[in-house]
């Protein structure tokens, strides 16, 4: 006996990705639901390379009452209005936009992280899904913290254009193609050219002179793995369609060295550890899309504070940091609370 199963917001990025998911990972599901706004209804999606066709609802009308769980990928606009009113049916959901991750009755998890977190889900009905930056770098600093304790983090990001959604895709690609041909470029989704640019700017800028983007890094770390530490974040976006990259300097209570560190990272979950001090020795977005995995290369120690490595972080941030780690949270919510059978 297997779930019922809705995805919200299943025409966009994210959602395509987690259906298709869903079916990869062949998530127990009786019955799936695929619902989006007013004008997709009626459109057909592939339910992952099953020969399955599901047609779109519309998710304003949707009655929630008899199912299980709600993946939802809508944004935070139509997550603010349906949420709660699937998860007051009765419906448990698991929301990747913004709006409950900083709820202190909302868990927001990452099942390599922080399972046990996942309990929590029994406030509210709802599951947070973190920002995309936030899941890899967590994922690699799980293991570290465990063994050494970490006291602070000094983060870069690279963030792909597909993080801003099919608006910063389809800009990123018609920029190019304007400069290849010598036609002017007016940037719209972005606040400045992104083709063969980048930009050191992602959502609002905060009264201190931070971003948003940069601000989600630092609270999320704090609630999903340690209140205790410290980070530094500085969110960059690149003319990368998919994969988004991050430079981490970490700083530790206990010390640490380069090659302990790769036997941990190594058997790690939900890590690959790709390091060879070699040309090409590292992996680059290109290689990490369409892959579940958190790819670490270039660890090394820090010479400049006591107890620090540095390393290379790369995922795809449309799997683990976003549709991925919602149906590993299912997946988790099914063994631990909604077993069924």
């Amino acid at each position: 006996m297997g779930y019922r199963v809705v995805v919200v917001g299943a025409t966009g990025n994210v959602g395509r990705e987690i259906v298709n998911i869903l079916a990869e990972r062949e998530f127990p599901a009786d019955e799936i639901a695929v619902l989006a706004s007013s004008r997709s209804i009626g459109t057909e999606m592939e339910y992952g390379d099953t020969g399955r066709m599901l047609k779109v609802k519309n998710l304003d009308h949707f009655d929630f009452t008899g199912w299980d769980i709600a993946l939802f990928a809508a944004g935070s606009e139509a997550t603010r209005i349906h949420a709660p009113r699937a998860a007051s049916q009765g419906c448990v959901v698991i929301d990747n936009s913004s709006l409950y991750r900083m709820d202190p009755d909302v868990p927001l998890v990452v099942p390599e992280v922080n399972p046990d977190a996942i309990a929590g889900y029994k406030a509210r009905n709802i599951i947070a899904n973190p920002n995309c930056s936030t899941a890899q770098m967590v994922v690699a600093l799980k293991p570290l913290h465990d063994k050494a304790k970490i006291k602070r983090v000094v983060v870069s990001t690279y963030q792909s254009v597909s993080g801003a959604g099919k608006d910063g895709m389809d800009e990123l690609f018609e920029q190019s193609r304007a400069i290849f041909v010598g036609d002017s470029v007016e940037p719209r989704k972005f606040t400045k050219q992104i083709a063969f640019n980048v930009i050191p700017h992602i959502d609002v800028f905060l009264d201190d002179g931070s971003t948003k983007e940069e601000w989600k890094m630092v609270v999320e770390t704090k609630k999903i793995l340690d209140p205790k530490i410290k980070v530094q974040a500085t969110c960059v976006r690149v003319p990368v369609f998919v994969g988004h990259s991050e430079s981490l300097n970490i700083e530790f209570e206990n010390e640490i060295s380069a090659t302990e560190a790769q036997d941990i990272l190594r058997e790690a979950p939900g890590v690959m550890l790709v390091d060879k001090r070699e040309d090409g020795g590292y992996v680059t977005p290109v290689e990490a899309v369409g892959d579940g995995a958190t790819y670490i290369s270039r660890v090394r120690e820090d010479p400049t504070v006591e107890n620090g490595l540095a390393l290379w972080c790369v995922s795809d941030n449309l799997r683990k940091g976003a549709a991925l780690n919602a149906v590993q949270i299912a997946e988790l919510l099914g063994r631990r609370h909604l077993k069924k059978g």
